[in-house]
């Protein structure tokens, strides 16, 4: 378990680092890790610099059942391009039996925190379960959202996994520039049917 103090020594101390750098100092606490996505723009990223440190990292995949075609041809060349070991976790209803049942709730009506609870939190809590990771590579960015506005490179999840994030510091024009010198994918018709908008929090994090 670490302490709120050990994570502001390491975020100060790694405040410049690359995100490779970053990566290595995770391993050397804890090499029990996973990297979580959802195939959103520019995880193709932290998919590609967590694998080039350790191959074959548990890359989880919570599948909401609600993303666009195009986020899914993505996901399966990113998928088959950096030979990821992926997991992946999906709600226990179909899309299809829930989309008769309430549809997609918007944030104001009752029916969103079941429907959250469904699609995203359940499949989540799933796979930490499974896996039991004591560092999370995750691909969150100052300036998303006011929480994550908050946290630093790393930071401390709800249920005390170190939570690693490499590209903490990194604008948009700089993973563009990432994604090109390594020739990565990027995809940018997304869909997360839990946020109305793209600076609210999921859910997952804060």
């Amino acid at each position: 378990m670490f302490t709120e103090e050990q994570i502001e020594v390491l975020n100060h101390a790694f405040k410049d680092a690359t995100p490779a750098e970053i990566i290595a100092k995770a391993y050397e606490l804890n090499n029990e890790a996973v990297v979580t996505t959802n195939f959103r723009p520019y995880e193709a990223a932290i998919l590609h610099v967590v694998s080039k440190v350790k191959p074959d990292v548990p890359v989880i995949w919570c599948d909401t059942g609600y993303n666009t075609p195009q986020t899914y041809k993505h996901a399966e060349q990113v998928i088959k391009d950096l030979n990821l070991n992926v997991f992946l976790y999906v709600p226990k209803q179909t899309s299809a039996h829930r989309d008769v049942v309430m549809g997609i709730p918007t944030v104001d009506q009752p029916e969103h925190a079941l429907f959250t609870e469904q699609v995203k939190l359940e499949p989540f809590a799933r796979a930490m379960a499974e896996h039991k990771p004591k560092v999370w590579f995750t691909n969150l960015r100052q300036g998303q959202t006011a929480f994550r506005n908050s946290i630093g490179i790393f930071s401390l999840s709800k249920d005390g996994v170190l939570k690693v994030s490499p590209f903490y510091f990194w604008s948009d024009e700089k993973l563009d520039a990432y994604l090109k010198e390594n020739n990565l994918p990027n995809e940018f018709k997304y869909f997360d049917p839990t946020k109305a908008l793209e600076n609210r929090e999921c859910g997952l994090h804060a």
